[in-house]
């Protein structure tokens, strides 16, 4: 049991001879559970070094063991779901030199990514997808008549998503020869029941159970009324000391729960089931962060560290230096959640399983009774708001960009149509840094501004986004706020809740030429490119509607107009105000910055903005090459403000 995260790598003569192409599937049990210790020593290390998510991974160490050393690896396919817990996985499977790449720019990514290696059999980010996959892949390898095994290893937490049920519903009606191995960490889907359930699983995984009971089904299958008996009796033992009932019924046939933490058992198990026909299920209990005592204690604080600085010389980690500014933004929606669920008893704050994230958790101990936690289960958080705005309560849903991207028809049929009064505060918007692709907010603005009766808010600060998140709770229709990850410039917030006008921008600094229309959080990097430009800034605020008053007055004497948004530039704002010139046959140059059609990998956020030329010297830079195209109008700049063109 380890207190504390190792900053020396630990001795791993094992895994260093994996390193040297020794597999698994060569290594004695007894080996194998000391590869373990090796395994989980070495991630605390490496994670130490890099910072990420590491309690999931420490979680099933020895399931990742058994998993390799059970299966022919990357010819039988092994698909995670969420990923947090594939670490241990790339360890062993020929990435361990650049674990303390993980997450950087240029390095491994967080999340199996098929890109990096045969061993990630399917890419992932979102969670509840991994049934979905394996059962694909099955299908793909009977109809291809290719002898291959497909495992799907799935959180408790990721399995109450509604494409985990969905698949699970599937599998069943197909059949396909897979194993869905549930790995359950927090006991939500049903108690420990002891002794007695092992020693039952045990049994039922057996291969003389196994084959007693293909067996019997053969012979009493001829006499229907005497195998029904047979078929209830199994299923009511089973349900009397396994929560296996609701799987077996949806056609898959359960073992469990068993230790996850057991590696005999686990490999005995496998190696039991591996052969089985037709869809298996497996049940396993862990504990997330398992043999790091801080993680065991507090596994949603663990969840993930941050990268471990050197010690100084009184052994004990330095300081690090604190950048000044603002809070987190998710934590100024959390205050104002606070504030309003205070003044207004029919506010429900609902959340996709992200109290933590969505900086819920004062609210949620506040005010049990105005909380809702829906699990995984983004179509059915935006569903029930749409319900409960019917009958007269206030739904406020905190998502994520990206996740709300899973609840698209949602939005659009069940809560834009009927223009129902749910408001949304939309985090991670934008670029989100390490968790890379699969996590970036990059597309809202596009999906949602095609969308009847949505009003779109974008603040450049964390007083607007208090102020515009209660402007859009006091709209009464649909209306969504959106927000990056991480903390604000420093603005003085205003206790005060203002309604702010809806579609009515400010202008933040005025110049001459050149007009930028910043929409959202890089109103600073604007004001930065502009300072040395001589231009004019305006904070736009609002997608939907657009102020176009103050758009026809910037453009009237306006030789360059720029539009600035942290959202995909197809379809996104400047978009909006292209469509808008068009219409009223406004001719101006336009040049539109935002983010690319491409996918940004993994970074940490200042380094994304600079690659994509979204910081301040990035927009200057694009700007100046605009300008230098032979067909550019050249704008009346301010020359005391303009600096000599420099190469970036």
């Amino acid at each position: 049991m380890l207190s504390d995260i190792p900053v020396t790598q630990p001795h791993t003569p094992l895994l260093d001879k994996i390193d040297q192409g020794l597999s698994l599937r060569a290594i004695s049990q007894e080996d194998l559970l000391d590869l373990a210790e090796e395994l989980r020593a070495y991630l605390l290390y490496c994670v130490g070094q890099t910072g990420g998510h590491f309690g999931a991974g420490l979680g099933v160490v020895e399931l990742t063991v058994a998993l390799h050393h059970v299966y022919n690896t990357p010819h039988d396919r092994l698909v995670w779901d969420v990923g947090h817990q594939s670490y241990p996985h790339k360890i062993l499977t020929g990435r361990r030199s650049q674990m303390h790449t993980m997450r950087q720019s240029g390095g491994l990514a967080g999340f199996p990514k098929r890109a990096e290696s045969e061993f990630d059999t399917f890419g992932v980010g979102h969670s509840s997808t991994s049934i979905s996959a394996a059962m694909g892949m099955a299908l793909a390898a009977k109809h291809q008549k290719i002898d291959r095994k497909v495992i799907a290893v799935i959180g408790d937490g990721a399995i109450t998503g509604g494409m985990a049920i969905e698949a699970l519903a599937h599998a069943g009606h197909e059949r396909p020869n897979m194993l869905v191995i549930l790995n359950d960490n927090q006991m939500s889907i049903g108690h420990n029941t002891g002794g007695l359930a092992t020693y039952f699983a045990k049994i039922w995984a057996s291969k003389t159970y196994i084959a007693m009971r293909e067996g019997s089904k053969k012979v009493l299958e001829k006499i229907r009324p005497a195998w029904e008996l047979a078929k209830r009796t199994e299923e009511h033992m089973k349900g009397m000391v396994a929560p296996g009932t609701l799987f077996e019924e949806l056609g898959f046939h359960y073992i469990g729960p068993l230790d996850g933490h057991d590696l005999p058992g686990l490999i005995n198990t496998l190696e039991n089931m591996k052969d089985l026909e037709g869809p298996q299920f497996l049940h396993i209990r862990t504990m997330k962060g398992k043999g790091f005592l801080p993680a065991e204690k507090d596994p949603v604080g663990y969840h993930a560290v941050n990268k471990i600085e050197a010690k100084n010389t009184a052994g004990r980690p330095a300081p690090v230096p604190v950048k000044v500014n603002g809070p987190k933004y998710q934590d100024v929606f959390g205050q104002w959640l606070c504030d309003m669920a205070a003044r207004d008893a029919r506010l429900i704050g609902i959340t996709p399983a992200m109290c933590e994230g969505s900086g819920m958790v004062e609210f949620a101990r506040r005010f049990p009774d105005q909380y809702s936690d829906v699990a995984i289960a983004e179509q059915h958080a935006l569903t029930l708001a749409a319900g409960m705005a019917c009958d007269g309560l206030k739904p406020v849903v905190a998502i994520y960009s990206t996740f709300l991207q899973r609840g698209y028809d949602q939005l659009i049929h069940d809560i834009a149509l009927q223009n129902l009064d749910v408001t949304f505060g939309i985090d991670r918007a934008g670029l989100v840094g390490q968790d890379g692709p699969t996590h970036h907010g990059a597309f809202d603005l596009s999906y949602m501004r095609c969308i009847p009766n949505m009003v779109i808010g974008a603040p450049s600060d964390e007083n607007a986004c208090r102020q515009m998140l209660y402007t859009a709770y006091e709209h009464p229709g649909p209306a969504a706020i959106r927000y990056p990850r991480g903390n604000g410039p420093g603005a003085v917030i205003e206790q005060t809740l203002q309604q702010w006008p809806i579609g009515k921008g400010v202008v933040c600094r005025e110049g001459s030429g050149i007009v930028i229309l910043s929409f959202g959080s890089l109103l600073h990097e604007a004001m930065g490119a502009a300072n040395t430009l001589g231009a004019t800034v305006a904070d736009m605020r609002w997608v939907k509607p657009l102020d176009e008053a103050l758009i026809r007055r910037l453009t009237a004497n306006c030789t360059l107009l720029v539009t600035l948004e942290e959202n995909t530039i197809a379809g996104g704002a400047g978009s909006a105000v292209n469509e808008y010139l068009l219409s009223n046959a406004i001719s101006v140059p336009t040049l539109n910055l935002g983010i690319p059609d491409e996918f940004i990998e993994h970074a940490s956020q200042a380094e994304q903005r600079a690659l994509i030329r979204l910081d301040s010297a990035g927009i200057l830079h694009q700007i100046r090459l605009f300008l230098a195209r032979p067909d550019a109008a050249q704008p009346q700049l301010a020359p005391s403000r303009v600096s000599p063109l420099v190469k970036i």
